[in-house]
Formats: C-alpha cells, sequence, structure tokens
C-alpha cells in the first residue's frame, strides 16, 4: 500500500535550533518526540546554502551541478529562477501513480501567475497550492494577500513598501498586523490533510509539501526597524531577558514546533499516522538576519558556517523521520544523503519510475530499518555563485571546499575527526585533494544562466 507522505521544510533553521539536535533555550518538544518515536539523521545535507537553488534539488531530485535553478536570482528576470515544464518534480511523480498533492507555504520557483510564467506549483504536479510564489514576498509574515492556487486572496494587513525590486516584487513590512501568514499556512495544511485522509482503501494516496517560512526574517523590517523576527506574541520567552529579536527568534521556532505537533496529532485523530511517512527538514543553515543575537543560541551547534557558507554549518541540516509501526523508533542514523535523495526515496515507497537524469539515491532501506541494505552515495555536490563563487563536495568522510569559483585554493577536512572543520589538512593529502577536486569539475555542468557575481571570499589561512 502506498504510504501517505508529509514534508515539512522550515526556512533557515540551523542544525543546532532543535532540542534533539542539542539546542538549550529555545523548546522544540513535539520535533524531540517526533525524533524519539523515529529517525534523527545526523549527516543529512541540503540542496543548497539558500532558499531557491536548496528547493530545486528538494523538487527535481538533481544537485546543484545539475539543477535548473541555481541561484536566487538577484534581478528582475524571474524565468532564471522558475522551473520549467520539463522539469520533472517529486509532485509529478507522485502523481503519475495516484497521489492527491498540496502545497502549503513558500514556493520561490515560479512567479506572476496573472502572467503566465512557467514554474507555478499547480504546472509542477501539485493539484493544490496556497502560500507565496516570490521569495521577497515571502520575507514578511503580514503581507497585504497570499495565493490560493492562482488567485491573490486579500488579508487585512497594510504593509509599507521599500524599494526592493525582485522580480517585479517589492519588499516591504506591515504597519497594520492581523492576518500572520504562519498561522494561516498551517491552517491550511491542516485542511488539506482532512480533506485527502480518507480510508486508504477508498481514497488516493496524498503528498503535503509544507514549506513554512519560519523562522527566516523579515530582511527589509529588520535593515530599517532592528527587528526582523515577527511573531503574534513571544509565548512563553516573553519574560525572559533577552532583546525582543531574540525572543521572537525562539518564539517563533517554537510556534513552528507546536503546529509540527497539531499535524502529528491530527494524522492519529483521523486513523493515518501508521500509514504516513513525515519528515522535518530545513532548506539551509541558519541566518544571521532580522536583529536576533545569533551567539545566544549557538544554531549552527557544533558546525562551523552559516547560511551562504559551504562549510557544514551552511548546507548540513536536520531531518527526522516518522512512520509508526515501519521506521524504527528512537534511532539515529549517519547515513550521507540530501534533498536531491527524496526524489527516489518516494519513488520507492510508491511504486512510481524515477525520472532519468537525477543524482538521486533512495534512503528508503534507512526507513523502514534496513540500513544494512542502503546504497550510498560516490559523492554530493554543492556550489554557490554569489560573493565570487564556491564549490564543495563530500565524498565518504571527507569534505573539500574550493574558493573562489574552480580556480581557489581547496580545503580539506576530515569529518569524522572535523566535524566543526577547524584543522585543514590539505597540505597533507595532495592526493586525496585532488580527487575531490576531480569529482567538482565532474559534477558541475555549465548553464547559461548562471554565472559567479560578486566580491571574492576571503581564502581561510
Amino acid at each position: 500500500m502506498k504510504p501517505n507522505i508529509v514534508f515539512i521544510l522550515t526556512d533557515d533553521l540551523g542544525y543546532g535550533d532543535l532540542g534533539c539536535y542539542g539546542q538549550k533555550l529555545i523548546k522544540t518538544p513535539r520535533l524531540d518526540q517526533m525524533a524519539a518515536e523515529g529517525i534523527r539523521f545526523t549527516d543529512f545535507y541540503a540542496g543548497s546554502t539558500v532558499c531557491a537553488p536548496s528547493r530545486s534539488v528538494l523538487m527535481t531530485g538533481q544537485h546543484m551541478g545539475h539543477t535548473h535553478v541555481r541561484g536566487n536570482a538577484g534581478g528582475p528576470d524571474m524565468s532564471k529562477q522558475s522551473l520549467r515544464a520539463k522539469d520533472v518534480t517529486v509532485a509529478e511523480v507522485l502523481k503519475s501513480v495516484g497521489y492527491a498533492n498540496g502545497l502549503c507555504g513558500k514556493w520561490g520557483l515560479g512567479d506572476e501567475a496573472q502572467g503566465g510564467r512557467s514554474g507555478l506549483p499547480r504546472r509542477q504536479g501539485f493539484d493544490f497550492f496556497y502560500g507565496y510564489l516570490n521569495q521577497v514576498h515571502a520575507h514578511n509574515y503580514y503581507p497585504e494577500f497570499l495565493w490560493r492556487n492562482e488567485v491573490q486572496e486579500t488579508l487585512a494587513n497594510n504593509v509599507k513598501k521599500v524599494d526592493r525590486s525582485y522580480g517585479g516584487f517589492t519588499g516591504g513590512w506591515a504597519t497594520k498586523k492581523v492576518d500572520y501568514s504562519h498561522d494561516l499556512i498551517a491552517n491550511e495544511a491542516l485542511n488539506f490533510i482532512k480533506r485527502s485522509a480518507r480510508p486508504m482503501v477508498d481514497g488516493k494516496p496524498f503528498f503535503l509539501y509544507l514549506a513554512l517560512t519560519i523562522p527566516h526574517a523579515n530582511n527589509e523590517s529588520g535593515k530599517a526597524l532592528g527587528d526582523g523576527q515577527e511573531v503574534p506574541d513571544y509565548g512563553q520567552y516573553a519574560d525572559k531577558d533577552w532583546s525582543n529579536p531574540d525572543k521572537g527568534q525562539a518564539a517563533m521556532i517554537s510556534r513552528m514546533d507546536a503546529d509540527v505537533g497539531r499535524i502529528l496529532d491530527l494524522l492519529k485523530e483521523l486513523g493515518v499516522e501508521k500509514e504516513t511517512l513525515v519528515m522535518f527538514s530545513s532548506d539551509n543553515g541558519p541566518h544571521d538576519e532580522g536583529g536576533h543575537n545569533v551567539e545566544r543560541f549557538d544554531p549552527a551547534g557544533p558546525l562551523r558556517g552559516m547560511k551562504r557558507d559551504l562549510y557544514e554549518g551552511g548546507i548540513r541540516v536536520p531531518l527526522i523521520a516518522r512512520w509508526p509501526g515501519t521506521t524504527p523508533a528512537g534511532v539515529t542514523s549517519d547515513h550521507v544523503g540530501y534533498f536531491g535523495d527524496l526524489m527516489a526515496t518516494v519513488a520507492d515507497l510508491s511504486g512510481a519510475q524515477v525520472p532519468d537524469d537525477t543524482d538521486s539515491v533512495s534512503f528508503a532501506p534507512t526507513l523502514i530499518g534496513l540500513e544494512s541494505e542502503q546504497e550510498k552515495h560516490r559523492y554530493l555536490y554543492w556550489e554557490f555563485y554569489e560573493r565570487g563563487g564556491k564549490q564543495a563536495v563530500r565524498s565518504e568522510n571527507w569534505k573539500a571546499i574550493r574558493m573562489p569559483w574552480k580556480t581557489g585554493t581547496t580545503q580539506l577536512y576530515d569529518l569524522n575527526e572535523d566535524v566543526g572543520e577547524e584543522n585543514d589538512v590539505a597540505v597533507s593529502h595532495p592526493e586525496r585533494v585532488a580527487k575531490l577536486e576531480k569529482m567538482m569539475d565532474e559534477a558541475h555542468r555549465p548553464h547559461p544562466s548562471w554565472t559567479v557575481r560578486g566580491r571574492k571570499p576571503a581564502v581561510a589561512k
């Protein structure tokens, strides 16, 4: 029987932001419980170190050297950041074997619904969409509207716009705050489950991609007002001797945690939790935006770097998987996987065909407790086009980072001995460096839309 599949993606949540990954100050009891009842992955990676390309990897099963959307477009031409009709998504693969597919939250891979551009969710395999199309629009938790399919639904908020055009969209923040987008999106996700979770013998299985915006900052509000961590209230953190952005950061994550709990409770209430695989992850490493004190929460945990880095802190992310009666409970897995593996995994579980030209390895064996049968990647690969560009590859326990792009110095780390990437051992392992550089060159397929831009990064000594 094909399982229901729920994939919950948070935005800029760090490896160390959850209690079950070592967080001490921010409370995440429902996700900690989910980890205790399922599998907690320690060596799982996002598709990229920033938003849009990471989601492109997730949806297409192609790594950064092959996927169509390889960066945040950073300009008016959003076609660079829109999936094409020929880009096959996880939703399309599941639709081919009878799934009802819903997307609630932030898309970021197709825009301007009324202009007819490619990449809109319902052109990429989803039957239902509610949320944001444009990622700068998604900065604002109190927007003037959200999309329901291809129709704008007006909200009761008033927004002060700022002159930051991104694909024709101007960012901003609310001067009148009524409708909190995260709550609306979470409620729509619950409603989709209620509509879809009929007895499995009578109805279709369902796939819900819940792409939450928490805890991404409202960058425009953060720059103008010094506080981009928008949340209706500070909850259990209201009386803390912290700045408001710190309270907001913690309250956002705990609010998100509670909504994950609502989903798990609903699946149990509807009698389908044993037929439903729920996965939880983040699109990249933690941000240093919105005015909060990063040192207070240590969001990357033991890892070096943050969002926009190809050090582990920028790309290694939490993954928790729970499927009562199928996933072993209370297990910690060091299987090395990444977002692109969702494609092969859901195809494996649903009986669908994996599209050609993917970089995807199913981790279904690990999910069902057969780790001895788990296939491994020869390597994982990332590239980043901003700040002068950089590339990274992981093969077994070895991690190489080359910056600037293609011609720079390559750093080498043994992650088994140095997960914090403090000791560059490239000089003592030249043959290993050459092998990993060859993998980088092999993985990169040139794309006319994506060229390195911005200043060159400083090379670590």
